[in-house]
């Protein structure tokens, strides 16, 4: 296609206005980009680096915000192309008189470059502006005039995938496909490629969701029926996030059918709950899904919980408490407690809270090779190499009992047990304390103070469980603020009400709070880091839960101890900015 008016953004050469740019023009070379490596031979962020970059080429730098401002012309460039080539095409319109203009560190030159002014029309977003190829192929792709500006790879990524979703799912709607979901077999790999080979519009949606959440960092997917249709949420840091809206109950029932033939379910039952799993690949690993489905008065909801074995790797690097952000004062405690040769140590907290990763780290920074070490989870999440780890099938008779018997004759140094469910698995566990084994295992409590009613409830004898119990640990995780928006704040004296907070316990503290872009989805927060509290038992505590005394006498006791609550660790985290008292109050308030 020939333009009328042909663009040629690099006639000129740069000013030489960097002395890296020969390098620069090799980083795809040694594995990076022109940005990255701009930025690592300078010791900027990487954001300093663009700017500097777009400078010397006489473009405009659009950061995350400016890219939310304008609308991806995917009917020029479509995603799958944008995501390969790490460039996207957008509608840019100047702002009216008055209305503030874009916000990116070089902006400026969007309005005030007459040579190189943006009028209303196509923007071309890129990464690596020594791509000529590239560029020729956007011009020919655009047929039309189109300017060329700079962005970081992490904000394209970060604003492509918020478009990702519902541009799938919309695709997905709007094409008709009578394929039966039933025959459609399991998903073997799930890729932006093979999800829109699919022919069947229920298969393309559910292959797309499942994909979008994986990208998106989702440990759970809800597919909740809806009068009109099926609504889609994701899970992501532990908050619901509300996706799209499918419309149509025949399709709404298709995708519930689909994910029934995945999980090996009955799609003929619609009455009563079905539990199952099935297993993709994707991102070049395999991970495995969870399924729920529930009857519901619209039909029936769908959960699917993902398992990722290799995502907390990929978040931390090597797997060790020191990596999950604890304070070094729990850790203390906690290593004090792994150390001992035998005993109990309890993880408590809620689903999603990270009990079990705890563990993983705990087995993971003890490990030597001399030891055995055996667990038994539902499911296996994550496998640690030198460990026996035994997954929990219930269909076939191996429950958390009758495995950590059988267990108990391997002659094991070290057991975990991924969950107490029943009096019988905590009997078990408690003997295997007392006869010389170290036993790691979680219980769903609010806190170690609530975690001697549930024992209680359940009938153990109180004497046997102190005897065999070392500690309790208890954690949350909080979500932190997002790295690339957050700012200074003002600490907000409804919410110091809600806490029952003295506002001098925040002098001197420079509160934060995230304002949202398009790295963290609008929301402020990416990322999450955990707290802890932690009871060590000792002769004076024994006691008093032995004879039976109130809680209130037993935090008493544990707090002239050392013991600090939920509540206090995560005000840590405020106060160092970390987080903020909203979301301290979200997750530590009912504790």
């Amino acid at each position: 296609m020939t333009l009328a008016t042909p663009v040629q953004p690099l006639a000129a050469p740069p000013p030489p206005a960097l002395p890296e740019l020969a390098q620069l023009r090799g980083a795809r070379q040694r594995g990076s980009t022109p940005i990255q490596l701009l930025a690592e031979l300078r010791g900027l962020p990487e954001r300093e680096a663009a700017g500097l970059l777009a400078a010397a080429f006489s473009m405009p730098f659009l950061d995350s915000r400016d890219l939310a401002r304008c609308a991806p012309r995917f009917d020029r460039l479509s995603l799958p192309q944008a995501q390969q080539r790490h460039a996207v095409l957008l509608q840019f319109d100047l702002p009216a008189p008055g209305e503030p203009g874009l916000t990116g560190s070089n902006a400026a030159p969007l309005q005030a470059d007459r040579h190189r002014a943006v009028r209303p029309g196509l923007v071309c977003a890129l990464s690596n502006p020594f791509d000529g190829d590239l560029i020729t192929q956007i011009e020919h792709l655009a047929g039309e005039p189109v300017r060329i500006a700079l962005a970081t790879e992490a904000d394209l990524r970060a604003y492509l995938g918020q478009h990702e979703g519902s541009l799938r799912a919309m695709d997905a709607m709007r094409q008709d496909g009578d394929d039966n979901p039933a025959g459609a077999g399991v998903i073997e790999t799930l890729s932006l490629a093979s999800v829109s080979d699919s022919g069947s519009q229920a298969v393309r949606l559910v292959g797309s969701t499942l994909y979008d959440a994986l990208r998106s960092g989702a440990s759970d997917v809800h597919l909740e029926s809806t009068p009109s249709g099926l609504a889609v949420k994701y899970r992501i840091d532990g908050v619901l996030d509300a996706i799209t809206q499918v419309n149509g109950t025949t399709l709404a029932e298709q995708v519930i059918s689909r994910l029934k033939v995945l999980a090996e379910l009955d799609i003929a039952e619609r009455r009563v709950p079905q539990d199952g799993s099935f297993r993709v690949l994707a991102q070049g690993r395999q991970i495995d899904l969870r399924v729920s489905i529930m009857p519901s008065v619209h039909g029936e909801d769908a959960v699917v919980r993902i398992l990722d074995k290799q995502a907390v790797i990929q978040a931390h690097g090597k797997l060790t408490l020191d990596a999950l952000g604890f304070d070094a004062v729990s850790l203390q405690a906690l290593r004090a407690m792994l150390a001992l040769p035998h005993g109990m140590l309890l993880v408590t907290g809620p689903t999603g809270s990270g009990k079990t990763t705890t563990l993983y780290a705990a087995l993971s920074e003890t490990f030597t090779g001399r030891e055995k070490i055996v667990t038994i989870e539902d499911p296996v999440e994550y496998q640690l190499p030198g460990v026996l780890q035994i997954p929990v099938n219930e269909k076939k008779g191996l429950t958390f009992a009758r495995g950590l018997r059988s267990i108990l004759r391997h002659d094991p140094d070290k057991i975990m047990v991924g969950e107490i469910r029943d009096r019988e698995t905590a009997e078990i566990a408690v003997q295997s304390a007392l006869t010389g084994h170290l036993v790691l295992t979680t219980v769903h409590a609010n806190n170690v103070f609530d975690v001697f009613g549930r024992f209680t409830h359940r009938g153990l004898d109180p004497f046997a469980l102190v005897s065999a119990l070392n500690g309790i640990w208890a954690q949350r995780l909080l979500r932190t603020n997002c790295p690339h928006c957050s700012q200074p704040c003002v600490a907000d004296p409804q919410e110091l009400s809600r806490l029952r907070l003295d506002p001098a316990a925040l002098q001197g503290a420079t509160l934060r709070r995230g304002l949202g872009c398009g790295d963290c989805r609008g929301t402020g927060y990416k990322g999450r880091r955990a707290v802890a509290e932690v009871l060590q038992l000792d002769d004076e505590i024994r006691e008093l839960i032995v004879d039976r005394q109130p809680i209130r006498r037993i935090k008493e006791a544990a707090r002239r101890h050392g013991t600090r609550s939920l509540a206090e660790s995560a005000l840590d985290l405020v106060l160092g900015g970390h987080t903020t008292l909203e979301e301290m109050r979200r997750v530590t308030a009912a504790v």
